[in-house]
């Protein structure tokens, strides 16, 4: 009789089983990651490096994967995917964080659901091995939405997130890039100029680092948007980045889309890049795709703002825009369709 009552309910009702826990799951699912934007050129890279990259951002990519193939949720596949990204010292972000002035690794993290706009956030955190585990903590276990500096690793041993001394992050690439521009009042972007005027460019050239990002769509129909990263090299002051500010370097809606940001986070934290794509969508009704490419080829380069983001909007479209020379990028859908890009063309 049960089976009689629910197939006459498939039948007349087909959005009931919908609504109930969404049973009825949608094939329509993808995930985009990035691993940095900014002056990343195949002349200054050899094909080692650029395999390691290749098979870094792949193995990311997959976690992720993974994850939305099986049902998983599109924030546990992004969560996946960060966690994958912050553990190489191919990035900037988690054990390839860039140091301060001061010689320190300060690390920001946050990621936002865009079924419930729950979000979670870090800033300035030192000792958390993955930044973006405890970001995720922060939706779940608090009732803020950004925690930072100390009173942030405090709740990260609260809740068992998994610590680490300082020598965990050592890197003397790192080191070397701080040593070159320490005594200067000049900051650095991973990708930057900066690195060819430096002069030696041959330590360098494997040292391309980036922030990471991921946002993702899965078959409940569901987004979501993360972003990790260590900041700019020689940063002063305690200083703040776009990456952990939900709206400038991390936002998901439901309605719109998912975004993950990377760059000059001055510039998208002034442009609220992240939350403006979403809000061209909504309210000028304008696709993913122009949406994305107006914040950060014509907003942001009006102000001389330097990078770019991924995104994915609520029917699966894709967009990954940067006015910079390369960007670390990727995405895979749901019909096996998967590409690795680092350079511009």
């Amino acid at each position: 009789m049960r089976n009689v009552l629910l197939a006459i309910l498939c039948i007349t009702f087909p959005m009931f089983l919908f609504s109930q826990n969404q049973l009825i799951m949608s094939e329509n699912f993808a995930i985009v990651i990035h691993g940095g934007a900014g002056t990343i050129l195949k002349k200054n890279m050899t094909d080692e490096q650029e395999k390691a990259y290749q098979e870094k951002l792949q193995e990311a990519l997959d976690s992720g994967y993974t994850i939305l193939k099986d049902g998983g949720s599109a924030i546990d596949a992004i969560e996946k995917a960060i966690v994958v990204m912050e553990d190489s010292p191919l990035f900037n972000a988690g054990k390839g964080a860039v140091y301060t002035n001061a010689g320190t690794n300060e690390l920001d993290a946050s990621i936002m659901d865009g079924k419930t706009l729950n979000a979670g956030a870090v800033s300035g955190v030192r000792n958390v091995k993955n930044p973006i585990k405890l970001a995720r903590v922060v939706i779940e276990k608090s009732e803020h939405v950004m925690l930072s500096g100390k009173g942030a690793e405090d709740f990260a041993k609260q809740y068992k997130i998994e610590m680490v001394d300082s020598a965990y992050f050592y890197n003397e690439h790192r080191l070397k890039q701080l040593n070159k521009i320490k005594d200067s009042e000049k900051i650095q972007l991973d990708h930057s100029d900066n690195d060819d005027e430096q002069g030696d460019i041959t330590e360098l050239k494997d040292s391309k680092f980036g922030t990471v990002g991921a946002v993702a769509l899965d078959k409940h129909g569901n987004l979501a948007a993360a972003t990790s990263t260590g900041g700019m090299t020689n940063k002063k002051f305690g200083r703040i980045g776009d990456s952990p500010i939900i709206g400038a370097g991390t936002y998901a809606n439901n309605a719109t889309c998912a975004v993950s940001c990377t760059g000059h986070g001055e510039f998208f934290i002034r442009n609220v890049v992240a939350y403006d794509v979403a809000a061209l969508m909504e309210y000028k009704n304008l696709s993913l795709v122009d949406a994305a490419n107006y914040a950060v080829n014509e907003k942001l380069v009006k102000l001389g703002g330097d990078g770019g983001l991924i995104a994915i909007d609520k029917d699966g479209n894709i967009a990954m825009p940067f006015n910079t020379k390369g960007m670390y990028r990727a995405y895979k859908k749901a019909n096996g369709e998967s590409k690795i890009l680092i350079f511009k063309n």
